[in-house]
């Protein structure tokens, strides 16, 4: 890959999405890793052909998409089905984001993963943005945007790399705790940084 590409990471409702959307009407194109990881398990995809033909289809729906519900449920409780499982979908995650962003136009492009460095995806990566928020904010965001307790939401932060390890990690910070004007502005300092970078690469 010739094409200079930022990392954007973030814990669960720092507002990632709020972000890229705002790259791409900067005309930036982005590769979502949560997005190529429903991809690649699509009705007729080899990685969803290979979950059914392992767990069976108790883990589809009528219409032939895969249940997730079902198949956490599967592995939530069996460490060696969930280890399984990430065997196979990782790599297919990992090929189809290097080429969408092989394919990427843009002057430069972003591969957003909630999971950039627990999974080592920075190293596709020129440099690293971290949309950062207080704990307490993820959690109030999360609850009332997924409609889940605020109790899960505790476990799944609980679960992800922890706010200070990533901010040792990343290159860039952006406080998203803020007006989304004031954010918009720092991503726009940031876009021509970039821009800059992309062309000197």
């Amino acid at each position: 890959m010739s094409n200079w590409i930022l990392g954007l990471t973030g814990g669960i409702g720092a507002g990632k999405t709020a972000a890229t959307t705002y790259f791409e009407s900067l005309g930036i194109e982005v590769v979502d890793a949560d997005i190529v990881a429903r991809e690649v398990v699509q009705p007729n995809t080899p990685g969803l052909n290979a979950i059914t033909a392992h767990f069976g289809s108790a883990v589809l729906n009528h219409d032939g998409q895969l249940n997730r519900a079902k198949l956490r449920e599967v592995i939530f409780s069996d460490e060696s089905q969930k280890d399984w499982l990430n065997k196979l979908l990782h790599p297919l995650i990992r090929e189809q984001i290097i080429t969408q962003l092989a394919e990427a136009k843009s002057s430069y492009s972003i591969l957003c993963a909630p999971l950039l460095f627990e999974n080592g995806l920075q190293s596709y990566c020129q440099k690293t943005l971290l949309i950062d928020v207080p704990e307490s904010v993820q959690i109030i965001r999360t609850a009332s945007r997924d409609n889940v307790s605020q109790e899960q939401v505790k476990n799944i932060i609980a679960a992800q790399m922890s706010r200070k390890e990533k901010s040792q990690l990343a290159d860039y910070i952006v406080n998203n705790d803020k007006e989304l004007a004031d954010v918009q502005s720092e991503l726009l300092s940031l876009h021509k940084i970039f821009l800059q970078a992309a062309k000197n690469y």
